[in-house]
């Protein structure tokens, strides 16, 4: 049975709106991942904004491995924890309420899913008298149990929606279950709770005051990992059609059987590789921070696990393919990404087994020190810095039959979490809060497709902490809401519009800083010049030179569209920022580009440019769309119709942007740098438009420069002449700095060879290691003048002599002083007159130490 298509179209029959899985990085500040099935409705269930339709269902991916929801440490380790999971979920917004809501739930688990209804239970809470009753016409009263709020009470944060919940559990069986937990509402594994109903309805103010909701709501979720468990009946997650063919892959990969007793890190990577497929396909990057840490974290865990199974080399990349096997024809995206996700967690995975040694010379160095008890800051160390877990230390200390510090090992694990606590930020994103409700009807539409000006009106104004008000002062600054604007808000990589607006008769009103949207409404943040007030009625005046962004918006497509046909189909956006003098452009390439690739891409762009294709801008249905083969974005939000960019057979992709209207009004486009972003992802920059015009003249002018410089008009026969007269002096410096060892005062001193001599020219450094290299056993000791200065040099080598006591004995009778290694030594003087009294001064040194 497809579990997920069995419960969508079930709520399709009753009549509620399919909705995708919408993006694990969630437009929420408060969350580091999307970790439940009402996150994406969550403005609507707060009331932020209005809701698009009444009743809605999805099957929501989710990760709980970070922030405050983490249940990373438990994975592998129970049968139910997971990072990476499937949420079932229906959701009313104001429609339907307790009455229908557990009336859809008995009926999807008794009917659709045939379960036992000898085997479920169902709980309510202790105050929720309506629910009780209501499911009194489903299951009999001896299994419905009454719990508190730590059960059966549910709400978003401290302030906002909630209401008491019910949950439905399944009994697997007294006879397989028989710990001191296994009860209903325990904590022990017999009975699961399966779907958790929540009745929305109330709002908890500040002072925790419960207010009834004007219209009551219904937020649901049901795991799919533990519903497919038990239609199957075993009794873990793990032991499911969703997790063993990866279990399965890694026993082929490990060579090893798995036993479910022993088998926690099986689990881990099974678990594991799943997030990590997920994160990444969805444009998440390794990283060392956010995001992309959690993601490291997660795969380095996997990799961990790996090591204990005796796996040593990169393996996790391989079972990215068993994640596509499994659920690529639920999430297509996976499909597309696979290559470039497998380059990226290989690309990982060698890093990480390059720490693994690392941390293996540490353990080994500890050990030495160890007699019965190892370190517990150390063990933290290997944790903590190289990916090190507590089980795989204790079992290389249990070869040894050593135990560990696990008391320091808490205590250093228990202040980190308290640091991580405190650190932590959410997604890092600036919290959005303020009056939009309260505008959110309001008439505003975007015109700057085909106009730079509009003549329009003034709609709403807020401050700049977003509080509604009716005017700006002059110096103030604020967001306007126009009803009709030119002015583009910032999406889709491209930055928002400048400009300026104008009271018919009485000037300038304000200058406008940015365009943004919120919460689909384009607004305009303003510097008041005068007292700006709504209602009035206005003109609208986009800077010009903002349409360049048009230009570099353009070339962007077109350079997307170079890179698939040079380099692979595997090649998608990662990112973007179009600019008024740039344009930025990331992408998923296993490595870097080469100079011949570089130069293939950038001149297919010119010959697009070259061809003047007129650019076709059309709206159409997001089905014809992806049919004609357009682009999408994965995260971005497309509604039932979309604007289409084409120009002609080279580039389709669905943007809302500003393009110029033929290919040709891009100019010259020029790439100006090529770099990593992070494992598997390139970044590519290049400018057109006047900004490629500038680049060309400041090259025009560099070259012009270099001619001068040169004296050469032909610039390559005048660096050619430079590079020849270059070579010349070098051999001249060469064979000046060559001196014959026969030309230098050697001494025999008790069986020694000793040089000690003065050079007029040359490396003194280089001529002691060409002594030194040429000889087994020798002392040198040189003399050069510097102007009115002099520079002594001493090297030794086989001769029971230190040259930095040599030379530190010599030095002063320059008036100078120095020092150095045993081998090799400076010294600097002040008397060049004093050189042929220094040098009597070594050989007497030499012969005191040799005597």
């Amino acid at each position: 049975m497809d579990i997920r298509s069995e419960f969508l179209n079930y709520f399709k029959s009753l009549n509620h709106k399919v909705y995708p899985s919408a993006p694990l990085v969630p437009e929420d500040p408060t969350l580091l991942f999307t970790n439940a099935g009402m996150v994406p409705f969550k403005k609507i269930f707060t009331g932020e904004i209005p809701a698009e339709v009444k009743k809605a269902t999805s099957c929501q991916t989710c990760i709980r491995a970070g922030g405050k929801h983490n249940d990373l440490e438990n994975v592998g380790y129970t049968a139910r924890h997971h990072t990476f999971f499937e949420m079932l979920g229906n959701f009313s917004f104001g429609d339907y309420f307790k009455e229908e809501a557990i009336k859809y739930a008995w009926d999807f688990v008794t009917k659709v899913l045939e379960l036992p209804i000898e085997r479920l239970w169902v709980t309510v809470h202790e105050s929720d008298d309506e629910a009780y009753e209501i499911w009194q016409k489903h299951i009999s009263k001896d299994r419905i149990k009454k719990f508190g709020d730590k059960d059966n009470f549910w709400q978003m944060g401290d302030t906002g929606p909630c209401g008491p919940c019910s949950e439905i559990f399944y009994d697997q069986g007294e006879e397989h279950f028989k710990g001191s937990e296994d009860y209903l509402g325990g904590d022990g594994d017999r009975f699961l709770e399966i779907w958790n109903l929540v009745f929305m309805q109330y709002e908890r103010n500040e002072a925790g005051e419960l207010l009834p909701l004007p219209k009551p709501s219904i937020d649901t979720g049901m795991g799919l990992e533990r519903i497919t468990a038990i239609k199957e009946g075993v009794f873990s997650n793990y032991d499911s059609s969703l997790f063993m063919p990866i279990i399965e892959a890694i026993s082929e990969l490990a060579n090893k059987k798995y036993i479910y007793e022993e088998g926690a890190s099986f689990r881990v990577i099974a678990d594991h590789i799943r997030a990590v497929t997920f994160l990444l396909s969805q444009g998440v990057m390794f990283s060392n921070e956010g995001r992309g840490y959690v993601l490291r974290r997660i795969l380095r865990r996997g990799v961990r696990h790996g090591y204990l199974l005796g796996l040593k080399e990169p393996f996790m990349y391989k079972l990215a393919d068993e994640v596509v096997k499994l659920m690529g024809s639920h999430y297509e995206y996976l499909n597309e990404k696979i290559n470039v996700v497998k380059e990226q967690i290989r690309a990982e995975e060698e890093r990480f087994y390059q720490t693994i040694e690392a941390g293996m010379k540490i353990f080994e160095e500890e050990l030495k020190k160890s007699s019965k008890i190892f370190s517990g800051k150390v063990a933290f160390k290997l944790y903590d810095t190289y990916g090190f877990p507590l089980d795989l230390t204790e079992d290389m200390l249990r070869e040894k039959g050593l135990k560990l510090d696990k008391d320091e090992f808490e205590r250093l694990m228990k202040e980190q979490r308290e640091r991580a606590k405190a650190a932590w930020k959410g997604s890092g994103d600036t919290a959005l809060s303020g009056d939009f409700k309260e505008i959110l009807g309001l008439k505003n539409e975007f015109v700057g497709y085909e106009k730079l000006k509009s003549n329009t009106i003034i709609m709403a104004i807020l401050d700049e902490n977003f509080k509604k008000t009716d005017t700006l002062k002059a110096g103030e600054k604020g967001w306007v809401l126009l009803e009709e604007t030119p002015f583009y808000a910032e999406s889709g990589g491209q930055v928002g519009d400048k400009g300026e607006i104008y009271l018919y008769e009485d000037g300038k009103l304000a200058d406008v800083l940015d365009t943004k949207k919120f919460f689909n409404l384009n607004m305009s943040l303003v510097h008041a010049v005068k007292s700006i007030r709504v209602d009035e009625s206005i003109k609208a005046i986009v800077d010009k030179s903002r349409r360049e962004i048009a230009k570099h918006h353009s070339a962007t497509h077109l350079l997307h569209a170079a890179l698939r046909k040079i380099l692979g189909e595997h090649v998608t956006q990662q990112g973007s920022l179009v600019e008024a003098n740039r344009l930025r452009f990331d992408f998923s390439h296993p490595k870097a580009l080469t100079s011949e690739e570089i130069k293939r891409i950038e001149n297919y762009v010119n010959e697009i440019i070259a061809q003047g294709i007129e650019a076709k801008v059309e709206e159409m249905s997001l089905q014809k769309a992806k049919e004609k083969g357009a682009m999408a974005l994965f995260g971005e939000k497309y509604g039932e119709r979309v604007r289409v960019v084409e120009f002609g057979d080279a580039s389709i992709e669905l943007c809302g942007g500003t393009h110029v209207k033929n290919s040709s009004e891009i100019g010259s486009f020029f790439i100006t740098k090529e770099s990593g972003v992070s494992s598997g992802v390139r970044r590519i920059e290049a400018v057109c438009g006047m900004s490629a015009l500038k680049l060309a003249k400041s090259w025009r002018e560099s070259l012009q420069k270099a001619k001068e410089e040169l004296k050469a008009q032909d610039i390559f026969q005048g660096i050619k002449k430079l590079k020849e007269e270059v070579k010349k002096l070098k051999e001249e410096v060469k064979a000046a700095s060559k001196v014959s060892q026969k030309e230098l005062k050697s001494y025999e001193i008790s069986g020694k060879k000793i040089i000690i001599d003065e050079i007029e020219s040359g490396d003194i450094k280089k001529i002691i290691d060409d002594i030194k290299n040429a000889n087994e056993n020798v002392a040198v000791m040189l003399f050069q003048k510097k102007g009115d200065k002099v520079l002594i040099a001493s090297g030794v080598k086989g001769i029971d002599i230190k040259a930095g006591e040599w030379v530190k004995a010599v030095a002063p009778i320059v008036g100078g002083g120095g020092g150095g290694r045993p081998d090799f030594a400076q010294a600097g003087g002040k008397d060049p007159s004093k050189i042929d009294e220094a040098k009597k001064e070594a050989i007497d040194y030499v012969k005191r130490i040799l005597k």
